[in-house]
């Protein structure tokens, strides 16, 4: 049975930016082939849900090797996305830490395939943030297909 999304994306504009990697750069460590996070295109901080992408690379560094002539991103690529909205997301509603540890991902389920030339958008709806730990349930979603999804825990730091 294919499950629902976490929540409704009716009357989201997921095609607007909210923030750019500029401003992810601002709240997230991560850069160059590690930087995932292209942008945040809704947040509702009081809901606790966010939507992000990750726009997949002809270029990325794992195309060539990860099944070559047939290119697949990697699961645990899918899931570094998520756990990168899930870090960007918990700290910009903390501003206390500078940094969010990636300690756990459970319940993990891959339902479909991602590849180049696609957009990954990630759906983030956070079940629990306290000052030592951030739990998010993630979903990835191509062309409105769910093709992951699991549940992200992060240490602020």
């Amino acid at each position: 049975m294919t499950p629902s999304l976490l929540f409704d994306l009716g009357g989201i504009d997921l095609d607007s930016i909210l923030y750019d990697v500029a401003a992810i750069e601002r709240v997230n460590p991560h850069r160059g082939n590690m930087r995932l996070l292209d942008g945040i295109v809704w947040a509702k901080p009081e809901a606790g849900n966010a939507v992000a992408y990750h726009d997949v690379r002809s270029d990325a560094f794992w195309v060539e090797g990860h099944i070559p002539g047939r290119p697949l991103m990697p699961g645990v690529l899918m899931i570094e996305v998520a756990a990168q909205t899930a870090s960007f997301y918990s700290l910009l509603i903390l501003e206390t830490a500078e940094f969010m540890g990636f300690v756990a991902a459970d319940d993990i389920k891959f339902r479909g395939q991602v590849e180049p030339g696609n957009r990954l958008y990630i759906l983030a709806h956070l079940i629990e943030l306290r000052r030592r730990r951030s739990i998010c349930k993630c979903q990835g979603l191509v062309d409105g297909r769910i093709v992951f999804e699991g549940t992200i825990t992060g240490m602020p730091m």
